[in-house]
């Protein structure tokens, strides 16, 4: 939550777009229902999920998606990187290479 919270102060009163691959476990679920529980309590945030078409993309569906949302444009990347998470340093990796700042907040 506290990288969430950082990331409304840093947006100084502008409204925060939480962006996510709707993983139904872990970070993405996570990020989401604490985003929720703000914009419930006032705070100027929304929600954009972007789930992995496993159907026609197979096992690369995940990797495809990130890149779809790293396109999209951010100013700031959160990678939730936990146990070395192969999707999450994916996305970090691409949103480095696009210019967009990562952090990548620790437990």
């Amino acid at each position: 939550g506290t990288a969430i919270e950082q990331a409304l102060i840093d947006a100084a009163g502008r409204p925060v777009l939480v962006v996510h691959g709707a993983c139904p476990s872990g970070a993405d679920r996570h990020a989401d229902h604490y985003a929720r529980w703000l914009r419930g309590k006032g705070c100027q945030v929304d929600v954009e999920q972007h789930p992995a078409n496993w159907r026609i993309n197979g096992k690369r569906a995940g990797f495809i998606r990130n890149a779809h949302m790293v396109n999209l444009g951010a100013d700031l990347c959160l990678a939730f990187i936990k146990d070395g998470s192969r999707g999450a340093s994916h996305t970090a990796a691409l949103a480095a290479q696009a210019g967009i700042p990562v952090r990548r907040p620790t437990a």
